[in-house]
């Protein structure tokens, strides 16, 4: 089976959207369209028609664009079951472990609550790709607007489950500002001090440093390393409980 073919398009400030095709059915998705005129320009670059658009959450910049997009291409639009009332013009509604058939491929879908509810990520295993939204970022997680640091955890274990390979398809440039949190949060791990230096190099290129991999994000994110015996030093929380490491790391960068 094919991979999908996916380009990311940047827009607003620090927002990306992704645009990808299904190459043997030439199903045409887009995750979370901020704006139209960006994709219609891209569609028409390559000459593909657009087929769905792909809802992580409500918020206005991943669904701004939904029913200018829909209008002008007769897309479906794809989104949480537990959220349709917030999702403008949803036709197919998914909920956790549904698997969304997008021409050949096949997508299982993840509840991620936490930085708002009903928000859900889309795992193409064949092509090792999770649109994510705003539960993941590189060197980060979103805040938590609407659920909790309990749900916000259960939500990334989720993810932190998935291949090490798998892309990490987030829907910010946020990296450089999380990778200047994360090191007040694991000074001592080896492996984000580098990556902090890869960042700033493409950033002052103007290069995105997203997506990223599972495995980087394991590796040297502090939102899915709160059982790191270096964060609980750094935190002084020898004595609580993961969650509640979790939530004070959060608290940090929502003060930092």
């Amino acid at each position: 089976m094919s991979q999908l073919e996916i380009h990311q398009i940047p827009v607003l400030n620090d927002n990306y959207l992704y645009l990808f095709k299904d190459p043997e059915s030439n199903a045409v998705g887009i995750v979370d369209p901020a704006e139209a005129d960006p994709v219609l320009a891209k569609l028409d670059e390559l000459g593909w028609s657009l087929t769905h658009i792909i809802n992580t959450h409500h918020h206005w910049d991943h669904t701004g664009a939904n029913l200018e997009l829909k209008e002008k291409t007769h897309c479906m639009i794809v989104g949480s079951h537990s959220d349709a009332e917030r999702i403008p013009g949803i036709d197919i509604t998914l909920k956790e472990g549904d698997i969304f058939e997008f021409g050949t491929q096949t997508a299982k879908i993840l509840e991620v609550s936490g930085h708002t509810l009903g928000h859900i990520a889309y795992w193409f295993e064949n092509s090792n790709v999770l649109f994510c939204g705003d539960t993941l970022f590189a060197l980060g997680c979103g805040r938590l607007f609407e659920g909790t640091p309990a749900q916000m955890w259960e939500s990334l274990q989720k993810i932190k489950k998935l291949p090490d390979n798998t892309l990490i398809c987030c829907a910010h440039e946020y990296t450089e500002a999380n990778a200047e949190f994360a090191i007040t949060i694991e000074p001592g791990n080896r492996k984000l001090l580098d990556r902090v230096g890869e960042i700033k190099a493409k950033r002052a290129q103007n290069i995105p440093t997203v997506p990223s991999t599972l495995l980087e994000e394991k590796e040297t994110n502090p939102f899915l390393r709160p059982d790191s015996p270096g964060i609980i030093e750094e935190l002084a929380m020898q004595d609580a409980d993961i969650v509640s490491v979790f939530a004070e790391i959060r608290h940090r960068k929502d003060t930092f």
